[in-house]
């Protein structure tokens, strides 16, 4: 018997020591305060786009309970921001209500009454600041150079199905005359004239000056596209993922690094000398039905959407601006535009409105 309890002794003694050393109650692991391992930005970074979502991630879970508006706080020198705070894993962020506004700097805080599971609070408040990109002046708009004489310009083919209506010359180099489809053209010397076109009509194998006017409207098209494309410190980046259906849009430079598709109704709202560059390296998609509209004297003449898929316009939508696509631009059934279509492939319509603007 004194050998059973001392057996079950020496099994137990073990067990009772690897308990202990773990127990989650150790006063001596349960004191310690948690930390901040990242913030998104980081301290002192440039050019952050003004719909930035603020983060920041601690080393463990915190009481959810204890980060609120009142511990995570964004300010833009003594003024709070109005935002939501949100917590899931180990990561906290601040979303701003509105957009911050361009060339400011904005000081982000997690205070002490945060807390982990256990009740321990930060050991101090942590502040970083950061500075959001964009301009606080008027975007300078792209200049198009003698690519803006034309409603629709492109390289390879300008293809027509049913009647449209299009006002506006309409161009197309270095690709022949035969690659002009639906329009009916009616030839005469260095341009053609259709009855669905209000306006001119030229192809590369025209006569003199038509083939040299071409070539620098092309060329002038590729020199507006990689401007637009170059453009530096965008106000707004990778907005609603994408998704900029439902949106109200002010003047400024967008940029998403993938698709962008427009499924409900767009606005964009700004003066008259207001400038809008969309920089888009996927593909632009608009639903069916759906408008792009303008609001408070925006014009049309001065909204940029560059490209680098193809643009695809759904059957009877409505849509604005001056689109630079490296790929196609097509329209389906119905769809209408005021703006420019060019592009360094081809341009599809089919029983379309495209008006210039002027």
């Amino acid at each position: 018997m004194n050998f059973q309890k001392a057996l079950i002794a020496g099994l137990l003694l073990p067990l009772l020591i690897f308990t202990g050393c773990n127990n989650d109650n150790d006063p001596a692991i349960e004191s310690t305060p948690p930390l901040v391992t990242s913030t998104d930005p980081l301290n002192n970074a440039v050019d952050v786009s003004r719909n930035k979502t603020v983060s920041i991630t601690f080393n463990e879970e915190m009481d959810p309970a204890s980060i609120n508006a009142s511990t995570f706080t964004l300010q833009q020198g003594t003024t709070f921001i109005t935002g939501v705070v949100a917590y899931a894993g180990t990561a906290a962020t601040f979303t701003s209500t509105a957009n911050l506004n361009a060339n400011l700097v904005y000081t982000a805080t997690i205070t002490t009454g945060a807390k982990d599971l256990a009740g321990n609070a930060l050991a101090s408040n942590t502040s970083w600041d950061f500075t959001t990109g964009g301009s606080s002046a008027v975007l300078d708009d792209v200049d198009l150079g003698s690519a803006a004489d034309y409603v629709i310009l492109a390289k390879t083919a300008i293809n027509n199905s049913s009647t449209s209506a299009i006002t506006g010359d309409l161009g197309l180099s270095p690709a022949a005359t035969t690659y002009i489809t639906g329009l009916a053209l009616v030839d005469f010397t260095g341009y053609a004239t259709s009855s669905q076109v209000t306006g001119n009509v030229y192809a590369a194998d025209m006569a003199d000056p038509t083939p040299i006017n071409l070539t620098t409207a092309v060329n002038n098209m590729i020199t507006a596209y990689n401007d637009a494309a170059d453009r530096p410190s965008p106000d707004f980046v990778e907005l609603g993922t994408g998704n900029i259906g439902g949106m109200t849009l002010t003047p400024g430079l967008y940029k998403w690094s993938s698709t962008v598709t427009i499924p409900s109704d767009l606005t964009l709202i700004g003066g008259a000398d207001d400038v809008w560059i969309f920089q888009i390296d996927g593909d632009l998609t608009q639903s069916a039905a759906v408008s792009v509209t303008l609001s408070g004297g925006a014009e049309a003449e001065n909204i940029f959407w560059q490209i680098a898929g193809e643009a695809t316009f759904g059957t009877t939508s409505h849509f604005e601006g001056n689109i630079l696509s490296m790929t196609g631009i097509t329209f389906q059934t119905g769809a209408s535009m005021n703006g420019r279509a060019l592009a360094q492939t081809a341009v599809i319509l089919d029983a379309n409105a495209i008006t210039k603007v002027e």
